[in-house]
């Protein structure tokens, strides 16, 4: 049985996004056959996969809307057991429409549409990884609803704490009142910059925080990590000696290891 797991952070430019398409890529490097799910509106994580979202037939906004059966929106990449499902600006309305529809249909869940959709194919992956947008809205309600764990980024930065407890009363309430079996997978710390003491004392709050929930892999602050969405590749592909390599085949592995595959 497939797993899926969120990457969710309500605060922007933690390497979310990042991590979504570099963990996907090295889930798939090892054998793991992976989707990944673009669920941001801005649909990053489409592009930095290499999909051009003007040639997506049908995206994730066409599937949440049951317009479209979920199979005929998966799209393969051209990396190793990897596919995804891509993203359009269309999803920035669509917690209206879900509203909408959910007052004209008493019987619609509008907090339970992709779970209805994902069941369907879950048992076809061994990971689905859903990169969620930077907010607490009904997409990532989706999203939580849908998984079975979540993986949250903290950037390595005076600030790194503030809105988790936000984001952990959200999950507390996801698995109160939606679903009871979510757990956190992991806390993935990102953008250490190893010259700086902050950095150094924010891993050490971190780690005294989260415990043994924090993974052993950290993802440093590097320049080709930021260049490799623009190419359209993973950072394995694109510069294979990155220490963003490394750490993101190290990430895979330990997910991996976790769940005892």
């Amino acid at each position: 049985m497939g797993k899926i797991i969120s990457l969710v952070n309500q605060k922007g430019g933690v390497g979310k996004t990042t991590t979504s398409i570099n963990l996907a890529a090295a889930l798939g490097y090892y054998d793991r056959k992976t989707l990944l799910i673009d669920l941001d509106p801005q649909g990053n994580a489409s592009t930095g996969i290499g999909i051009d979202k003007g040639d997506s037939r049908y995206s994730i906004y066409d599937v949440l809307l049951d317009r479209v059966d979920i199979e005929d929106s998966i799209e393969r990449t051209k990396f190793k057991n990897l596919s995804v499902i891509s993203s359009t600006i269309n999803l920035a309305g669509i917690d209206i429409e879900l509203i909408d529809r959910s007052n004209r249909e008493p019987d619609f869940i509008k907090n339970a549409q992709l779970k209805k959709h994902l069941t369907k194919i879950k048992d076809k992956y061994d990971y689905i990884i859903i990169d969620c947008p930077p907010s607490l809205g009904i997409l990532t309600t989706n999203a939580l609803t849908a998984s079975d764990s979540v993986i949250i980024p903290v950037q390595c930065e005076f600030f790194a704490l503030e809105g988790i407890m936000q984001l952990l009363n959200t999950i507390m309430l996801v698995q109160k009142n939606l679903n009871p079996r979510l757990d956190i997978e992991g806390v993935l710390l990102t953008m250490l910059d190893l010259r700086t003491k902050l950095g150094i004392e924010v891993v050490t709050e971190i780690r005294s925080y989260f415990k043994e929930r924090v993974y052993d892999t950290i993802i440093p602050r590097l320049v080709k990590l930021s260049e490799a969405p623009s190419h359209g590749k993973p950072i394995h592909i694109y510069d294979k000696d990155s220490k963003g390599t490394q750490a993101y085949l190290n990430l895979a592995k330990e997910v991996i290891m976790r769940n005892g595959k």
